[in-house]
């Protein structure tokens, strides 16, 4: 697949080839981004972690590392806590610095959510530097519609500016959501998220899928795509489903929809270490090779 990355003007000179030593890294040389997302010990508390349908393999945080130094992916987000501690053993990873988080214990519509940053940008250089980890992007997390709207806007803008000025990869994390939004799974508005991170310059934002009243996920994603413009536009995992279910869906995302990749979690991570790193080089083959679905499905079967 050609790469045709075009470097974002807030990128200095001096930082232009760091810049595009991470985009490569984290997409294989491609347009599309296979992320492992593991910043849900954060937000989801240990639910998605211990239960009933989750591998026990899941229970410690290693286990989220040892999937991402085994198996194929574009880049692991996660907080840097946990970089800090298990980077000593993991040093190959390549990284994502998930910027921001919140915890789920005030219930969903409780109040409107506010997610603000735990670290600074100058935080973030540094800790690069000292550790030498491939530390290639920052994500955040913005809920559009929320009456906190303001601050996590301003957050992220400056986070984007300065994940720039320093050479690295701007993830965005859109979601519609707070007392004035009646459907977040709404296109329209999936749409409005994936523009607005355009105009914040994220360099990827991921959104969830659309769940519209007539016609397919995929066929609604496209607004989503266009609105997004040169910012590329990825698809959160969403809960646990069957991996032909997960995969099928992925490849009308990528096919119909436009999508440019994937951001996923407890559907690999709740699974135990062998079936995880299977499912992650299915992944991965169908989003940064452009395998067919088949042969998606064929590797997960054989691993």
């Amino acid at each position: 697949m050609e790469n045709t990355l075009t470097i974002p003007l807030d990128v200095p000179e001096s930082k232009r080839e760091l810049f595009r030593k991470n985009y490569l890294t984290m997409t294989h040389d491609s347009e599309r981004l296979m992320l492992f997302a593991g910043d849900q010990k954060a937000e989801h508390l240990n639910d998605d972690y211990y239960g009933e349908g989750i591998s026990p393999d899941d229970a410690t945080p290693e286990h989220l590392f040892s999937i991402a130094s085994k198996a194929q992916i574009g880049v692991f987000a996660t907080q840097l806590g946990l970089i800090a501690r298990y980077g000593t053993t993991y040093g190959t990873i390549p990284y994502l610095v998930k910027m921001n988080s919140k915890t789920n214990v005030i219930p969903k519509g409780a109040q409107d959510p506010l997610s603000s940053s735990w670290y600074s940008m100058n935080d973030i250089a540094a800790f690069i530097e000292s550790s030498k980890l491939t530390v290639c992007a920052v994500g955040y997390t913005i809920y559009m519609g929320s009456a906190f709207e303001e601050q996590m806007l301003r957050e992220a803008a400056h986070i984007i500016y300065h994940a720039h000025r320093n050479g690295l990869v701007a993830v965005l994390w859109a979601y519609p959501r707070g007392t004035h939004v009646q459907d977040e799974y709404d296109a329209h508005l999936i749409a409005g998220a994936a523009g607005l991170a355009s105009t914040l310059g994220a360099d990827f934002v991921k959104v969830n899928a659309p769940k519209p009243k007539n016609g397919s996920s995929a066929e609604a994603l496209r607004e989503a795509v266009d609105a997004a413009g040169r910012t590329r536009l990825v698809c959160a995992g969403g809960s646990s489903t069957s991996v032909e279910v997960f995969l099928k869906d992925l490849y009308d995302q990528l096919h119909i929809g436009g999508a440019s990749g994937n951001a996923t979690g407890r559907n690999i991570h709740q699974k135990d270490l062998k079936q995880a790193i299977a499912f992650c080089n299915a992944i991965y083959a169908l989003t940064v090779e452009d395998k067919p679905l088949d042969v998606a499905l064929a590797i997960y079967r054989s691993g």
